[in-house]
């Protein structure tokens, strides 16, 4: 019994892993590189099968050779002579080092064809849609140059198109990731600029992330993508380019809001985007990036609820983004609560 438990014990951290490695399949399909929603996924998941498979293949041959031997040649009761010696073998060593160069060749050659295929430049394919991306600690900021429009946070595409992005860093090194939908590429700075494209084939909401760490708040750097059809995306761009009116009932609200709040943020035609655009905020995915917006209460709080936590204490959020707290520019507990009142009605029809 205490023979059986002490083999079982030493299994245990084997299960473990396998266990582990079963797991990591159970993403979710809008944020897991192990259930692609896209062509430039599927290769990169493509790689990782036949990656895994060649593996597989040579520890079972590896496995099965060592139980074959351990069985096969084993010492038999009573048995007390050295076995004979044998110092090597030309052919042995050449197939060992040759099946593993060939091994290397078959990964090597699609893996080369998906990496440079990755890095095709659709920039100036006149079908596509352009996108320039720049990363900020700590939220994305996405321009579209063929429509005149700018927003934050939420990539909005429309399904089925080559989206090609364009992306540049104001400040570190970030890195653009939607997992299910595209490998990972740096905003490097210096003015350097990357180029990389991918599509959504169906409509849904796809997280993205940086994955390069960038400070204190990296783990916070979250984004949506967003795929439409085209004439929700139409309709979206129809949207972005109306000009806004800042509604507020209060004079003096609306005073502070433009005197405030629009030195630094744009709503429609109104202020400058220094900082993340506001246009149709009350219509996003999330605040910030990662306070859901959900009506409902089952992953998230309603806009306005997530906008009054986001701007009553910002730095609690997102600890070391560079917005000042609306408390320090001297707003009061109501303004501060007015202004988010306004934003999350903002929303584009």
């Amino acid at each position: 019994m205490m023979k059986t438990w002490q083999a079982v014990r030493r299994l245990l951290p084997m299960i473990a892993v396998f266990g582990l490695i079963l797991l990591t399949g159970c993403g979710r399909a809008d944020l897991s590189a192990l259930r692609p929603q896209g062509p430039a996924a599927e290769t990169s998941y493509g790689l990782m099968k036949l990656s895994i498979t060649i593996m597989v293949i040579v520890l079972l041959i590896v496995f099965s050779i060592a139980a074959f031997v351990m069985i096969r040649f084993r010492r038999k009761p009573g048995q007390s002579e050295i076995p004979e010696q044998v110092e090597g073998s030309i052919k042995l060593e050449i197939l060992w080092t040759v099946i593993p160069l060939i091994l290397v060749v078959v990964l090597a050659v699609p893996t080369v064809k998906a990496v440079f295929a990755a890095g095709n430049d659709h920039w100036n394919d006149k079908n596509a849609i352009k996108v320039k991306v720049t990363g900020h600690q700590y939220w994305w900021e996405f321009e579209y140059p063929d429509y005149g429009i700018t927003t934050a946070q939420d990539l909005v595409i429309p399904k089925g198109k080559d989206i090609a992005f364009e992306l540049k860093t104001a400040d570190v090194i970030h890195s653009f990731w939607v997992p299910s939908l595209s490998g990972k590429l740096d905003t490097n700075p210096a003015g350097t600029i990357n180029r990389f494209s991918f599509s959504a084939p169906n409509e849904g909401v796809y997280r993205g992330k940086c994955a390069e760490l960038c400070g204190p708040s990296h783990g916070l750097m979250e984004f949506k993508v967003k795929s439409v059809s085209e004439e929700a995306f139409q309709k979206w761009v129809d949207g972005m380019k109306k000009p806004a009116a800042v509604l507020l009932e209060d004079p003096a609200l609306a005073k502070t809001f433009k005197d405030q709040c629009l030195k630094c943020h744009a709503v429609g035609d109104q202020g400058i985007s220094v900082g993340p655009n506001l246009t149709g905020i009350g219509s996003r995915e999330a605040i910030a990036g990662i306070l859901i917006n959900d009506d409902s209460g089952v992953e998230g709080a309603s806009v306005e609820e997530n906008l009054k936590t986001w701007l009553h204490d910002p730095k609690s959020v997102k600890p070391n983004n560079l917005m000042p707290s609306p408390k320090d520019l001297g707003l009061t507990d109501e303004e501060i609560d007015g202004i988010a009142h306004y934003l999350a009605n903002y929303k584009l029809n």
